[in-house]
């Protein structure tokens, strides 16, 4: 050993490095007697410490090479030990190996990287039980430092276990090494990929191909399936996802023997719920920008200076379109391409800021008791039960029914004559028409933007008609796979948006107009531009039907729920088309989704009755609001201030939430339940009169209601709830003054027959 104390030797190193490892063979072969105990493998161990103490890793490494067959015992390695395989390779390739290989498939062909990427976690894996297991601990380590990242969010546990892994005689003694060591890992992989596979590796020999052949062949079993290729968006994964096929029964052998973890085919993607999003609001067009400022300059000075306290026009676009608020956290305009503004875009910007201007304040935290929001009710009476969904138009004009008989309804909900530009009909005075073509039950209906007018033309100057502000467009979507986008000015079909593998039970206009969101029972949501025919995003994740879509205020995310069984809510990147959050905690059919207008909450409901605020940023649950009975919850509505949260629900009553009032924690202390909830009571469904407010009880009950002998549980931030009479509420909307429009179907003896 004093070989190695002057680095300067004239000996070389290769040399030095003979000379010990001749003597370490000796040492451990022979066994040298020293009082009368057998030094062993300590003699290995002293060199290889001294070799790192003096910066020889690599004489070290090689050092290890040289020795790693021989036992503790100083005799040749048994090959039926797991953690040695019958063929060494060079410790330090490995890492270059799996780069090489992972850099292959991520660089590839998007129709192959979905099941080639199964390869990695083995690869990973046993190459890293390779290199404890003989003894290459440094290459290890670094190993396990540099890849893991890529498996952090698959498999958290699994690496935890492997960090502990850090000595041969570990590999030998943990079961979770025993079961990788001693069972195949079974790979299923297509036939037009198995070629494809080993050509690359044959070709990549030196590279990575040795490795992985050497580990493919020890360690797994390749099967290759007689199908085309599987990936998210591949036709046969949407087909089988369609039919319940998530998993053939060759995918359900993936893996390890009590392993439960597969590659993906599950269809749960894994996601970091923590990834930045642009929550702030879309800037505005720069022309139109500058056209709507314009013009409200000119109407200011149209009009006599606003009391004292109230700004003007102006003033008031400055606020809700601030530069500094829209170049924060916003996206970019330019991100998605939108159509050329119009006059019609300057008036209706204009009118959006004189109603945000005069609307009904709400101001603050409620506290649960105030403010006095009026709702408006329209209910349909004599409608044979046939009604399945209705909306408002946003300028309060009209409302749109869809049927179970296939047909829409549109009404003009002042009672004058509906507008119609079809040649012959200039005359004609009726305020309703129907709308036939769908050959199944409508889901959904949805009107365009719109906006009351203003009372004169501000292009009256440039010889140019006064722009239309009404609703010109509605779309729907029915059980006959059909989305359907009408014209409200000739009552007829425009186009037909086919794509959806099924019916389509939800769909949403964009906020700014031009795109729409559906989502089908083919688990699939799509995002689509008015003037195509094809869908321009796919979005696929959940693992059952869609039963709700709404958009994001800037128009940059969509979100989507699924049923009973998936029971989650994603929020997609209509940029990228991948999700970016995942929103769980229903264990009901989720029956409405709403956003709201800050860009911060989404708001979910499901048929058991609850409410769930979440916050977006962070994707974590804020509160549950319960109130409603079950058998769902129909709409949702945020006000313009996002701080109260109406919806309407088969329980036959609009309620008003407080969204600021703090979570379930805060309730009296005196009550004993676990939900933070109320017992509510009296002749109402809720015990209370209608438009009545609701306060925190003082006591565990406040009355004497049940309801068929079932208790009704509300939550302190209830504000207020109105009952109808046996008319279940199908939608709810806030207008931009803060007024409440909800709507739904009387029941009479129907209903009373049922309970």
């Amino acid at each position: 050993m004093r070989l190695f104390n002057n680095p300067t030797s004239s000996r070389s190193p290769s040399h030095l490095l003979r000379l010990v490892i001749m003597l370490a063979y000796h040492t451990q072969l022979t066994g040298p007697v020293n009082g009368g105990r057998a030094v062993g493998r300590s003699t290995c161990d002293m060199v290889t410490d001294y070799l790192l103490k003096k910066g020889y890793r690599r004489t070290e490494e090689i050092f290890r090479q040289e020795v790693k067959d021989i036992d503790e015992n100083g005799k040749p390695r048994e090959h039926s030990d797991p953690s040695a395989p019958n063929k060494f390779l060079p410790a330090g390739k490995y890492l270059g190996a799996f780069k090489h290989f992972a850099r292959w498939v991520d660089n590839g062909i998007d129709l192959y990287k979905f099941e080639l990427s199964k390869l990695l976690w083995p690869l990973f894996i046993y190459s890293y039980l390779r290199l404890v297991g003989q003894g290459s601990y440094a290459h290890a380590q670094e190993f396990l430092e540099q890849i893991r990242g890529r498996f952090e969010k698959t498999h958290p546990d699994e690496l935890k276990t492997l960090a502990v892994m850090t000595l041969s005689q570990h590999v030998r003694e943990n079961a979770f090494a025993k079961v990788y060591l001693e069972n195949q890992y079974i790979i299923p992989i297509s036939k037009s990929l198995t070629g494809h596979l080993f050509h690359f590796l044959e070709r990549d020999l030196e590279q990575c191909g040795a490795i992985v052949l050497d580990i493919i062949q020890q360690h797994c079993r390749v099967d290759s399936v007689d199908r085309g290729p599987i990936e998210p968006f591949s036709f046969e994964a949407i087909y089988r996802r369609a039919r319940h096929q998530d998993l053939d029964e060759v995918d359900i052998q993936e893996g390890i023997p009590g392993i439960s973890y597969r590659s993906g085919l599950a269809n749960r993607n894994i996601l970091d719920n923590a990834a930045a999003l642009k929550l702030g609001p879309l800037p505005l067009e720069p022309d139109l920008r500058s056209d709507v400022i314009a013009e409200l300059e000119e109407e200011d000075r149209r009009h006599e200076p606003p009391p004292d306290g109230v700004p003007t026009l102006v003033e008031e676009f400055n606020v809700m379109h601030s530069i500094k608020k829209e170049s924060g956290d916003s996206p970019q305009r330019t991100d998605i391409p939108y159509p050329p503004s119009r006059a019609r875009d300057v008036v209706m910007e204009m009118q959006k800021v004189r109603e945000n201007r005069d609307r009904f304040r709400i101001e603050g935290r409620t506290g649960g008791i105030g403010p006095a929001i009026s709702v408006c009710m329209l209910t349909f009476h004599n409608h044979l039960s046939s009604i399945a969904c209705i909306d408002f138009s946003r300028d309060q004009e009209l409302v749109a029914v869809g049927t179970t008989e296939s047909y829409i309804r549109v009404w003009s909900m002042n009672g004058k004559a509906l507008k119609s530009r079809v040649p012959g009909e200039e005359n004609l005075k009726v305020n309703n028409r129907k709308l036939i073509g769908h050959s199944g039950p409508v889901y959904t209906v949805a009107f365009s933007d719109s906006i009351a007018n203003l009372d004169h033309n501000i292009y009256e100057d440039e010889c140019k008609s006064r722009p239309e502000t009404d609703s010109n467009l509605l779309l729907s979507c029915s059980y006959d796979g059909q989305v359907r986008l009408w014209s409200l000015d000739t009552w007829s079909c425009l186009c037909i948006y086919r794509g959806h593998d099924g019916p389509v039970s939800a769909l949403s206009w964009s906020p700014h107009g031009h795109y729409f969101v559906t989502g089908g029972w083919d688990k699939t949501v799509r995002v689509w531009s008015q003037d195509h025919a094809s869908a321009q995003r796919l979005l696929v994740g959940h693992d059952t039907m869609i039963s709700a879509v709404t958009w994001h205020p800037n128009g940059t995310y969509v979100f989507s729920a699924s049923d009973e069984t998936d029971t989650t809510i994603r929020m997609w990147s209509v940029l990228t088309g991948h999700p970016v959050r995942i929103f769980t905690g229903h264990a009901e059919y989720i029956s409405a989704l709403e956003c709201a207008p800050n860009g911060k909450i989404l708001a979910s409901a499901d048929i058991a009755g609850n409410i769930f605020l979440w916050d977006i940023e962070k994707g974590t649950r804020i509160k549950r609001c319960r109130g409603h009975g079950r058998n769902g919850i129909w709409s949702l509505s945020f006000s313009v201030e996002s701080n109260v949260l109406v919806s309407g629900g088969q329980d036959n009553t609009v309620r008003v939430w407080d969204v600021e009032m703090p979570a379930e924690g805060s309730r009296p202390a005196n009550q004993q339940d676990g939900d933070g909830t109320i017992v509510a009571t009296g002749g109402q469904p809720d015990g209370k009169q209608a438009g009545q407010t609701t306060q925190p009880a003082s006591g565990a009950t406040s009355g004497a209601g049940k309801r068929k002998g079932k208790e009704v549980m509300i939550t302190p931030d209830q504000i207020s709830a109105f009952p109808t009479k046996k008319t279940p509420v199908l939608k709810v909307q806030f207008t931009r003054m803060n007024l409440v429009l909800a709507s739904g179907c009387y029941y009479p003896e129907i209903q009373d027959a049922a309970r």
